[in-house]
């Protein structure tokens, strides 16, 4: 299948995409400050720089989008249908390293939280998200995931 847009439209589109300050990013933090809970951005010193740690707590959170990194069962996680050989290897490979980094955290003692994109998607879940996330933060879990239930 080609794609819909010139090669220099999708090379524009794609320069666009933040990875850090994203605005389901913003909205946790938004939620944890509003929590009293006080937070660093995009450690490089831990393993995956994760989006915001809490270093008191250590607990590291990413903000993942559903489909840069393979959020299994999601609906905004399609394979995309122009070269789907490139994005599988890219998908796959982003899906790895966020293993690897979480393993890495958790050899070092963080817990390690997943924000899904769809989480903040899905109105639903959203309106839960403070209680959610300052329960999971005030626990012993490991590790922890928040995800929607949204379909697009």
């Amino acid at each position: 299948m080609a794609d819909v847009v010139t090669p220099e439209t999708r090379s524009r589109m794609m320069a666009g995409i933040r990875g850090k300050d994203t605005k389901p990013e913003m909205l946790v933090r938004r939620v944890l400050f509003a929590e009293g809970l006080r937070f660093r951005l995009h450690r490089r010193d831990l393993p995956g720089a994760p989006d915001i740690a809490l270093p008191g707590k250590k607990v590291a959170i990413f903000v993942h989008g559903c489909f840069w990194h393979r959020h299994e069962g999601c609906g905004y996680a399609k394979m995309p249908a122009t070269r789907p050989e490139f994005w599988k290897a890219k998908l796959e490979g982003n899906a790895e390293r966020d293993e690897r980094a979480i393993q890495a955290l958790r050899a070092m003692g963080w817990r390690v939280l997943i924000v899904w994109e769809c989480a903040i998607r899905d109105k639903e879940k959203l309106s839960t998200l403070p209680k959610v996330l300052s329960d999971w933060i005030r626990s012993d879990a490991p590790l922890g995931e928040v995800a929607g239930g949204a379909m697009p």
